[in-house]
């Protein structure tokens, strides 16, 4: 009987506690103190908890690497960060800087305005697609079906792989998935 008491009453100031700690902290004329900046509220999300011991989701992968800075900037053009810090597993077909900068010149700048977030969506969600596959394993495939609900094929010319035209340079696993690392910008086919 004691121990159900216990647990009644710590129970109760653990409630108490979290419920007092919760609220909004007061000002002296009794007034309350929003602290929240319209960047702060922009960045809310799984994409943003930071911690050091977890292995690196993809989202944080590319955005470590100097040679990714395009793509994670097309991924917060298009508001896509959360979408890559879920669960997955997913695979992520990473263009480096190089292979954005293939692009005819103007493309990127084009497709990072505002008015064009839904095509560029549309291009970045043609380069995830669900599962955890190594580049070996890739091999056995022939089509892969992406974010975007469209598919794109995948090639094998010796021990080199390719995924909608562009080859796998180098494979990165993340703690949601694999990032791979490739040297062109996979475009989704035309409709």
């Amino acid at each position: 009987m004691k121990t159900t008491q216990l647990k009644f009453i710590m129970g109760s100031l653990f409630g108490i506690l979290l419920l007092f700690g919760c609220k909004n902290e007061t000002a002296n004329d009794g007034s309350s103190v929003n602290t929240a900046t319209t960047e702060e509220t922009k960045e809310q999300g799984q994409a943003f908890i930071e911690d050091n011991e977890s292995v690196p989701n993809v989202l944080q992968i590319a955005m470590g690497s100097p040679d990714h800075t395009t793509l994670v900037a097309a991924v917060q053009a298009a508001d896509l960060e959360n979408a890559l810090v879920n669960a997955g597993p997913l695979m992520v077909f990473a263009p480096t800087n190089a292979a954005f900068d293939a692009l005819p010149e103007g493309t990127v700048d084009d497709l990072l305005k505002p008015e064009n977030k839904n095509a560029l969506a549309n291009i970045l969600k043609h380069h995830v697609t669900a599962g955890n596959y190594s580049k070996d394993f890739l091999k056995k495939f022939k089509k892969l079906g992406q974010a975007n609900d469209q598919n794109t094929t995948v090639e094998v010319k010796g021990e080199d792989v390719y995924v909608g035209g562009a080859k796998i340079v180098a494979s990165i696993p993340a703690g949601n998935g694999i990032v791979h690392v490739v040297d062109a910008v996979i475009l989704p086919p035309s409709n």
